[in-house]
């Protein structure tokens, strides 16, 4: 059992062939299962997808030809710095899918392959969990009522979206067409998202059978 917590790459000996294929295949295989990971129920792009798989392997690979070197580590410390500060900031799965990566590299480099497999498996384990677990924030709706400038739109529809919401809040209101029309825009809860139409043909009795629209309510950077 203490072997399995034992590094592949002898202190003070240089870089071996087969240690570093050694690492560089588990290195993949955390990649790989971060990638599975992150993927499911979630909206990946290709390129972030490609680097989560590839991450562990070129941070083990940088990681193993530093080797020690203090100078050359610091050099590396800035280009990862630098690469981090040029990249769009993403959600905190996403976030935390990318540090994930990189600790699975760190640690194949250092040559704890096992239980650098061990803990991406155990990590991305509690990642599936969590996406399986229904949140709030998934099941919202983002609800555009146009009105007329007629309407009184506080509590005009209060009846309706009793009946079809749990929650509903209004998060904007702005003027169109020459301050003649009112847009409104609601965050919902829909009871039943297989209602949506019969909550729509309400509204649109109540509104003059002015424009509306009902989208999943964007996603926004949590860092």
């Amino acid at each position: 059992m203490t072997q399995f917590f034992e590094s592949i790459v002898t202190a003070g000996a240089g870089l071996s062939l087969r240690s570093y294929l050694i690492a560089l295949g588990f290195s993949l295989a955390c990649g790989l299962i971060v990638l599975l990971a992150t993927s499911f129920r979630g909206n990946i792009t290709k390129s972030f997808a490609v680097t989560v798989l590839l991450l562990p392997a070129i941070v083990q690979t940088v990681i193993m030809m530093v080797n020690g070197n203090v100078g050359t580590g610091i050099a590396v410390a800035g280009a990862f710095s630098l690469v981090r500060f040029r990249s769009v900031p993403g959600k905190a799965r996403e976030i935390a899918a990318i540090f994930l990566s990189m600790t699975a590299g760190l640690a194949c480099a250092a040559g704890y392959v096992a239980l650098a497999l061990l803990f991406t498996l155990v990590i991305s384990v509690i990642m599936l969990i969590f996406a399986l677990i229904p949140i709030r924030r998934e099941r919202e709706y983002e609800l555009h009522i146009t009105v007329p400038e007629s309407l009184s739109f506080m509590g005009a529809f209060e009846d309706i979206f009793k009946e079809y919401t749990r929650r509903v809040r209004l998060t904007k209101t702005k003027t169109s067409n020459m301050g003649s029309l009112y847009k409104l825009t609601y965050i919902i809860d829909l009871k039943d998202p297989a209602r949506a139409k019969e909550m729509i043909d309400a509204l649109r009795t109540r509104n003059g059978n002015l424009e509306i629209s009902l989208c999943v309510a964007c996603e926004e950077n949590e860092l």
